[in-house]
């Protein structure tokens, strides 16, 4: 599988660190890279990386590559993307954060590229897949979004409790840690006026997108599902803190999510108390820790943790193998 990694921000730096440290992706050929931000600044952030830390064997900037892992990746900067070099490209995994017009991912296609994968929610895709959830839905679709971390974590097990159980309503609150969407210091950023304080220093009561999609994603379930988030002073690893009315409750909660958790590949279990850093690199969509199970009346209370950049840089890899697949 022959790809480009428009935007090499933190997905694109985590997904190319995957492919370059897990022999099962050694079939993956990076064709190029593009960002806006010096090579040599791309190169040295590739190499030293403050949430997992430094990259093994090191990585260097030289003659126009990236050089890591006895590969060498042309590393380009600011080029539009239809004016990159796509021809015979199987995949663009989008990791800009900025594709905004269908026309701009259009251009993508006609200049050669088989497909295009966006790493975030994409009001211009063909149809926003979450595995796990509504994969079955990827048809023949050349422009697809890969939703956001918070609705590859919650989805799978929205459709996994519904389709046993019968989900009657729930609300999710994601407990998630800052970005760079965030300041670091108090500092205008947008209408979200709480999102303009110090990210790490407070908790910040705000939005997600994650129950719009759920929607788009299970549209059976649209309007049951209703969802918060508060960002933390974390640098990385979320949680889910979901409570739900099931038409069918199981007789016991904690033993019918350790039976989902067996049946379904995304979704993980952690029966330790364990706290966020124990999980950095899960590659696992949500990790389920059946002990903070809560069963009050008809509703039952399900905690779980995902790595919002690793499990989300492992779901573009194995969307993109999917939709590959596929092609071929």
């Amino acid at each position: 599988m022959r790809i480009l990694i428009n935007g090499f921000g933190r997905i694109g730096r985590v997904i190319l660190r995957q492919i370059l440290t897990n022999p099962a992706h050694a079939d993956i050929e990076v064709v190029a890279i593009n960002d806006l931000a010096a090579p040599e600044t791309c190169a040295y952030l590739f190499k030293y990386d403050s949430v997992f830390g430094p990259l093994p064997g090191g990585a260097d900037y030289r003659d126009g590559a990236l050089v890591a892992a006895g590969r060498s990746i042309p590393l380009l900067t600011g080029v539009a993307l239809a004016d990159l070099p796509l021809d015979g490209v199987d995949l663009v995994l989008d990791c800009t954060g900025a594709l905004k017009q269908r026309a701009t991912a259009e251009a993508a296609l006609t200049a050669g590229a088989r497909a295009v994968l966006i790493s975030g929610p994409s009001d211009i895709a063909d149809v926003t897949v979450v595995l796990g959830a509504n994969e079955d839905q990827i048809g023949a679709s050349t422009i697809v979004s890969n939703a956001s971390c918070t609705t590859n974590a919650v989805a799978p097990l929205l459709r996994a409790l519904d389709d046993r159980f019968g989900l009657v309503q729930g609300h999710m609150t994601t407990v998630h840690c800052y970005t760079g969407s965030q300041p670091m210091v108090d500092a205008p950023r947008g209408p979200d006026l709480a999102r303009n304080r110090a990210g790490a220093v407070s908790m910040v009561p705000t939005t997600t997108s994650a129950a719009r999609l759920v929607d788009r994603v299970l549209p059976h379930l649209a309007g049951r599902v209703t969802g918060a988030a508060i960002r933390v002073p974390a640098i990385s690893v979320s949680a889910v803190d979901l409570i739900v009315r099931l038409d069918q409750p199981p007789s016991d909660a904690a033993d019918a999510l350790r039976n989902i958790a067996d049946a379904n590949p995304v979704i993980g279990l952690v029966e330790d108390p364990c706290v966020s850093v124990d999980l950095r690199a899960r590659t696992e969509s949500l990790v389920i820790a059946p002990a903070e199970t809560l069963v009050t009346g008809d509703q039952i209370r399900i905690f779980g943790w995902y790595d919002n950049e690793w499990g989300f840089s492992a779901r573009m890899l194995d969307v993109a193998r999917m939709m590959h697949k596929r092609a071929d």
